[in-house]
């Protein structure tokens, strides 16, 4: 069975399914049963809170068992049972493709540990992870849409996710390696720079969750004041965005652009009257994991 995984600093997500990669965990049997996975007889609530930064995925086994956490899901959901083997689909930006790919295979694969045995929501699992698949992100998940702008030389790829914004250029179709960016601006910081804005303006304490319900345009119990903060703050990001892209080397009024991950929809509520020659959008955040698991499967197929 083929899975493909998006492990993002603010969400896990597979084909079907999307959860906050958050995870706490518990020496004994948590107030709840709903999302968590018992490994080496400790339980972990997955989907919880948001997890720390950090900059190495691997320094501990939190991103392992989230992912088991979204096999499990994909298992659940495919009618698969409790028992497979896994091919694992997965990505990493292209700036530390070639320096982390290994290491992360190593991590997920764990090949002395296998089967892994352990449960989700009470029920027992048994999987051997087979293989693990690596792929740039960003790139898969624009790879069958670039039909869509097939007539054009160049594009502009930018994933906006909620640490980092990954950006590259495509020349005729492929990634140009040289042009590859990645820039710590993800949705994150805009969203704790909202929080501090409205506690100095209003003294209120409003959450991550009211911020980004109200940056998608979605009813929000919040006073004007607040509203308004986080709708200017939105418009600011924007444009610092863009800013930062010309900084970095990619004139969007000269090359079209492709945005993608968590903050494409932030973006098109909010270019503004920002000089752009063209823009598109895959809103999507599923995007990559589909993406990984579809050119996995497509290689599969080729090698039969």
């Amino acid at each position: 069975m083929i899975i493909g995984v998006d492990q993002g600093y603010g969400c896990m997500k597979t084909v079907n399914f999307i959860f906050t990669t958050g995870i706490t965990e518990y020496e004994k049997e948590p107030y709840t049963m709903q999302n968590v996975v018992k490994y080496n007889g400790k339980y972990y609530v997955c989907g919880s809170g948001r997890q720390s930064l950090v900059r190495d995925k691997t320094q501990d086994d939190s991103y392992y068992i989230l992912t088991l956490a979204a096999i499990a899901k994909e298992m659940q959901f495919r009618n698969a049972g409790t028992k497979a083997n896994i091919i694992l689909a997965a990505g990493l930006p292209l700036t530390s493709f070639g320096r982390d790919k290994d290491k992360f295979i190593k991590y997920l694969k764990r090949s002395s540990f296998q089967p892994v045995k352990f449960e989700f929501e009470e029920q027992e699992y048994k999987i051997t992870i087979t293989d693990v698949m690596m792929y740039p992100q960003g790139y898969l998940a624009v790879i069958d849409y670039l039909e869509k702008l097939k007539n054009e030389p160049s594009v502009i790829v930018c994933d906006i996710g909620s640490w980092t914004v990954d950006v590259m250029r495509l020349d005729n179709g492929k990634p140009n390696a040289a042009t590859c960016r990645s820039l710590e601006l993800g949705i994150i910081r805009m969203i704790d720079e909202i929080l501090e804005q409205i506690r100095r303006s209003t003294g209120l304490s409003v959450t991550a969750a009211q911020v980004e319900q109200v940056l998608k345009n979605q009813p929000c119990s919040l006073n004007e004041k607040a509203n308004d903060i986080i709708r200017e703050q939105g418009k600011m990001y924007v444009d610092k965005l863009f800013h930062t892209l010309l900084e970095s080397g990619f004139d969007v009024a000269a090359v079209p652009i492709i945005f993608l991950g968590g903050g494409a929809s932030l973006v098109k509520q909010n270019i503004g009257k920002n000089i752009i020659t063209k823009a598109s959008y895959i809103e999507d955040i599923r995007a990559n994991a589909i993406g990984y698991e579809k050119m996995t499967n497509r290689k599969i197929g080729e090698s039969k």
